[in-house]
């Protein structure tokens, strides 16, 4: 192997840059010519390659996003449009592809090494809903993000003596609500995971005020509803006076966390050696602090799985 490209696809995560990073300065150390792919999937089919130098990815591991940028891309899901990215790979002369980013963008992974290209997936996204690691990319970031922005909601809670519905990101995966609740001392989470009866989120509510609280937490991840529906019917079932904060895309900003660009670094360097030992097909990730990889094809099989102990805690904490 002797030249290795790379591409970020799907939604940007903070700690991406730190990822390219470390394929870029980690296949020079290896003597390989390294290529950076703009825009993804749709980038790589229209040939949007770049060989990328040390200085290329020089004050770049502090920068949220992606330098490489993003772009979702329907027509890579068809044979054709794989095609055209092989060609493309073939034209450039690189012998191995790591991709960055989520589920969607392993799909994309696994059909090239399908069709004998070899792929390395790296897990970035700031849900955490990929199996086969215990933690992707981003996640650590956007958590603090979210846990900054309410403890700051929480000093006008008080002082309004109002509850607060927060709805976070996390369309299918609970993790950033379960966390940020247990984080932020919060009275309810909702999650997909866990189907909580709304009539346990009043009582809940009800008990509180009785005993004097003057404000209430509940955080929404985004896959269970609509953060301004669900503020209404509790306001209308509580009469308590509730207002409603979509977080939004500001979770996927910002400076990464040391954590995430060590584990961003960690990661990416070891997707380059899978690639130097002639693999593909793998998607690598982290498991009790250990760095292992997985057969990306049985990885998208399996279901995410959240950590329901962290589920009971929370709710023994939050009586």
């Amino acid at each position: 192997m002797k030249r290795i490209g790379v591409l970020t696809s799907g939604g940007d995560a903070p700690g991406m840059n730190a990822a390219v990073r470390a394929v870029v300065r980690k296949g020079i150390y290896h003597d390989l010519e390294v290529f950076g792919i703009y825009n993804g999937f749709q980038g790589l089919m229209e040939g949007k390659i770049e060989k990328m130098e040390l200085g290329s990815v020089g004050d770049m591991i502090q920068r949220g996003g992606t330098m490489l940028y993003s772009a979702r891309c329907e027509e890579f899901k068809t044979d054709e449009g794989q095609n055209k990215g092989i060609e493309q790979l073939k034209k450039f002369e690189i012998d191995g592809l790591i991709v960055i980013g989520g589920d969607g963008s392993f799909q994309g992974a696994a059909k090239l090494t399908a069709k004998g290209f070899p792929c390395i997936g790296v897990p970035g996204t700031i849900d955490n809903d990929i199996p086969g690691t215990d933690y992707t990319i981003g996640f650590d970031t956007a958590l603090n993000t979210i846990v900054e922005a309410i403890d700051k909601i929480r000093d006008t809670a008080t002082s309004h003596e109002r509850t607060y519905v927060i709805e976070v990101m996390g369309r299918d995966a609970g993790d950033l609500a379960l966390w940020a609740g247990l984080a932020n001392g919060a009275e309810t989470v909702v999650i997909p995971e866990k189907d909580e009866p709304f009539e346990n989120v009043v009582d809940r509510l009800k008990r509180g005020s009785e005993r004097g609280k003057k404000h209430s937490i509940i955080i929404l991840a985004e896959g269970v509803g609509n953060g301004m529906d669900y503020g209404k019917r509790i306001e209308e079932s509580t009469r308590f006076e509730t207002r409603v904060t979509v977080l939004g895309h500001i979770q996927r900003g910002g400076r990464p966390t040391a954590s995430d660009r060590v584990l961003a670094s960690r990661l990416a360097g070891k997707a380059v050696d899978l690639l130097l030992e002639g693999q593909g097909g793998l998607m690598v990730g982290i498991q009790n602090n250990e760095l292992v990889h997985h057969d990306i094809i049985d990885i998208l099989k399996q279901p995410h799985k959240l950590d329901m102990s962290l589920y009971q805690l929370m709710n023994e904490l939050s009586i």
